[in-house]
């Protein structure tokens, strides 16, 4: 490790008090620093002694924190309960017409292709699948060819929640951007792993308790790139107004019209706070440290009791995925690795139906993972 990834390591263990023993599953749900911890507390308390309207909070903060990692601006930000609340906001609200042609590949996630399927059932739209190649990585070629016939919309999963393969965003956004078609990147596995900024999305969809290691319940939207048929599914007071001599009420003109004024505030604050400590800890540095973690995983797992790694072994993300052997299973092998003490997550068919055959156990370390914890998870597998 260089010093700075070092430093990284030292610095994200020495912000929190407690980090559950044996924890691999940096990508189902991190852990909070304790001043993260401490914020949600502490805006609860307030709104205890206060009242919650009386001790609402101004967020442009947590906004602006949010927006500098994809180079947004805070009135781009609306903040939602999760990462699937997000998309079905976003997506449930574009006003496409009947017969517009929307491209995904299959790594899609589940409720994702859920969302998609059943909104071009009911309005008209045609799903068009993205080629890729052998891991799964959208082919650019291919891309640019269903762009040139013509598409309305792209949706991407940057990395997805099933395999630990970084997608070409930045390439893909290039693209999209020159042949004019919105882009819908979902980040929920990537901001704050591996670089966003520069793809140039017409929105993000993101979640709180994953790499930014904030907490449970808070998701976000980054719409930098609004165009006149983007709404929120459900339009609500906070976002929208009604015109005089209109029966339609109409959206305000940023990203406050995907967001209810109901939520968990406090849990957006310590989003806020959670994205300020990764910049603090620099990006690039972070992204570094947890491309390497990934890496020594892969080294380490690969092999180990037949259970062979999905992903490239060099591929720059910390999201292992391993595909059992005969006799062995995902689960099971989670069943082991919780009695020895580590904490590693599994991913069933569901979370990717087009992509994945059988489920997968994912590893996930997160900054300052001690290679003992993957030798023994190793051991564990092999057992």
């Amino acid at each position: 490790m260089t010093t700075a990834t070092c430093q990284v390591a030292e610095t994200w263990r020495a912000a929190r008090s407690v980090v559950p023993p044996g924890l691999l599953d940096a990508a189902g749900c991190n852990v909070p620093s304790d001043r993260t911890f401490d914020a949600v507390v502490a805006h609860l308390r307030l709104e205890r002694e206060r009242g919650g309207y009386a001790a609402e909070p101004d967020l442009t903060p947590a906004r602006s924190a949010l927006a500098a990692l994809t180079g947004a601006s805070p009135a781009d930000v609306a903040f939602t309960e999760s990462g699937t609340a997000a998309m079905a906001t976003l997506l449930g609200g574009w006003r496409l017409p009947p017969g517009s042609r929307v491209g995904f590949a299959r790594t899609e996630y589940g409720s994702t292709l859920m969302l998609l399927r059943r909104l071009a059932g009911e309005r008209g739209w045609e799903l068009v699948e993205l080629p890729v190649d052998d891991d799964s990585r959208v082919e650019l070629d291919g891309l640019r060819s269903r762009l040139t016939s013509g598409l309305d919309l792209v949706s991407v999963v940057h990395i997805a929640s099933h395999r630990g393969v970084v997608q070409p965003a930045e390439e893909i956004g290039a693209l999209c951007r020159a042949a004019g078609v919105p882009l819908v990147l979902d980040v929920c596995q990537s901001l704050g792993q591996v670089p966003v900024g520069g793809v140039g999305a017409t929105a993000y969809v993101g979640t709180s308790r994953k790499w930014l290691a904030g907490p449970r319940g808070v998701g976000f939207l980054i719409v930098p790139g609004r165009t006149p048929d983007m709404d929120a599914a459900a339009p609500t007071l906070g976002g929208h107004v009604w015109t005089a001599g209109t029966t339609t009420p109409a959206p305000l003109p940023d990203a406050i019209r995907y967001e209810g004024s109901e939520g968990g505030i406090a849990a957006r604050i310590a989003l806020g706070l959670a994205a300020q400590e990764h910049q603090a800890l620099g990006p690039a540095a972070v992204h570094a440290h947890l491309a390497g973690l990934g890496g020594m995983a892969r080294r380490i797992l690969d092999g180990a009791g037949g259970w062979r790694v999905v992903e490239p072994l060099d591929e720059p993300s910390a999201i292992v995925t391993l595909r059992p052997p005969p006799g062995d299973s995902a689960e099971d092998a989670r069943s082991r690795a919780a009695r020895a003490g580590l904490l590693v997550g599994a991913a069933p068919v569901a979370r990717a139906p087009l992509d994945l055959h059988e489920p997968v156990l994912r590893v996930s370390p997160p900054p300052g993972t001690d290679p003992a914890t993957l030798r023994e998870l190793a051991r564990v597998l092999a057992g």
